[in-house]
């Protein structure tokens, strides 16, 4: 059987060949996965804490690295005040009391790792699942489209009547700065709180443009991989691994843009119908939603999208995968250059969408790949999507059908000697990927 070892040799070796011509998914001159990823971490020890982090963290702090940090409980960062993380330094959430970290308004998280001392966050249980701990939550002032002031309260079990306050997020401030994450691996978070609500392996609520975040992984979370609540933030360079839940989801009138990421789904390890690659909404409810606000605008290229299954005919007869991206109504998607491979189907539109050109030119997919999927674009509950192959099949858009083998999917035609490291990636990534990693 073959063995996650081959991916990271295969990451090593495929630094040097980046030349191809082919401009579809994950792009880059050398591997930006090399050295910071880790798509086995269960097979980590991080060692035993040697400090405890409780309670508010209300002035300036640092994180050293070469110490283990215990996340006990409900941590919040408050008070204008900056969390720093040193290179290399680990935290663990505690599973019995679902410790989380949360950056309160106002206050700021620097956590700079390299890619060869990245930062990380992981689970304090021996034999690690999807959802042990609770996750990284980041609550700015910028805007978001909801009636009333936003509160996360709901996350936090038996939370002090005195902390509500730094659950709040939300402002007028475009341009708010929460800090930076970079060279961060984010493991086995999600926590389930109650029936409806959990965790997400990182949170961000109302986070403004000049926060920084990429080089960013998630892995095993119990829920959502990442989750944009209004805000405008950039983000790139992101890699979501077996994530039960969606990926990369988007709501409540994000202005954002996300490039050059990765998402890795495997029909076992989800939580079934409703989780995607990528998902977004200008709202849940419209009775939520002020209209008078921006509805969620979302720039999307150089994305890779993949299923990992030995047998993805059967794993779709069982309806064990789902669709790739989900675009809900009065949203807009500029979606580019992206791969989507092994979905069923690859793009479903929300059964409010009016099949018009008013309706679709703020839903464009263009110079797209997609491949192995069971279908293509559908407007939800709707088994004709005539109308929508004609409209997204025209040529001007460039968007490419396919029934390859993912080994072959990054090949470029003229320069088929010399593959660039996105099929690296995608051979080794889609094919070689140990079944043992498959977690309950």
């Amino acid at each position: 059987m073959k063995k996650i070892t081959q991916l990271i040799l295969g990451f090593l070796l495929a630094s040097g060949c980046c030349f191809a011509q082919q401009e579809k998914g994950i792009v880059g001159d050398t591997n930006w996965l090399n050295n910071w990823t880790e798509f086995k971490p269960n097979e980590i020890d991080y060692g035993e804490p040697t400090q405890i982090l409780t309670g508010n963290i209300s002035e300036d702090t640092t994180l050293k690295k070469g110490e283990v940090y215990l996340l006990l409980g409900s941590v919040f960062v408050t008070n204008d005040a900056t969390l720093t993380i040193e290179p290399g330094t680990v935290i663990l959430g505690d599973y019995n009391s679902k410790g989380s970290l949360t950056i309160s308004r106002g206050a700021k998280i620097m956590a700079q790792g390299y890619q060869t001392d990245p930062i990380i966050f992981s689970s304090n249980k021996s034999v690690k699942r999807a959802g042990d701990w609770g996750g990284l939550v980041i609550l700015g002032d910028a805007p978001i489209n909801r009636f009333g002031s936003g509160s996360i309260a709901s996350y936090y079990p038996n939370l002090n009547p005195a902390d509500y306050t730094y659950t709040n997020y939300g402002g007028e401030n475009t341009s708010g700065f929460s800090g930076v994450l970079q060279y961060v691996r984010i493991e086995y978070a999600g926590k389930r709180i109650s029936q409806d609500t959990y965790f997400n392996g990182l949170f961000l609520a109302c986070v403004g443009e000049s926060t920084k975040i990429d080089h960013v992984m998630i892995s095993h979370s119990g829920e959502d991989g990442f989750e944009v609540w209004g805000g405008n933030i950039s983000l790139n360079n992101l890699v979501s691994y077996r994530s039960r839940g969606t990926d990369y989801k988007f709501n409540y009138g994000s202005t954002s843009q996300i490039f050059n990421s990765l998402a890795l789904r495997s029909p076992y390890a989800s939580n079934g119908s409703g989780v995607r690659c990528l998902e977004v909404r200008s709202y849940n409810k419209k009775e939520e939603s002020d209209f008078s606000k921006n509805k969620t605008l979302i720039e999307a290229s150089n994305l890779t999208f993949l299923t990992d299954s030995d047998d993805l005919k059967s794993a779709i007869e069982m309806n064990l995968v789902h669709e790739a991206i989900y675009v809900g109504e009065n949203t807009e998607l500029n979606m580019l250059k992206s791969v989507v491979s092994g979905f069923n189907p690859a793009v479903i539109l929300d059964q409010q969408i009016q099949v018009n050109q008013k309706s679709l030119e703020n839903i464009a997919f263009t110079e797209m790949y997609f491949n192995n999927c069971n279908g293509n674009i559908f407007v939800e509950n709707n088994s004709n999507n005539e109308d929508l192959e004609n409209w997204y099949g025209n040529r001007a858009f460039f968007n490419v059908y396919s029934k390859s083998n993912n080994t072959e999917t990054f090949i470029s035609a003229n320069n088929y000697k010399r593959p660039d490291f996105r099929l690296r990636i995608n051979k080794i990534i889609a094919s070689n990927i140990d079944s043992d990693l498959i977690e309950d």
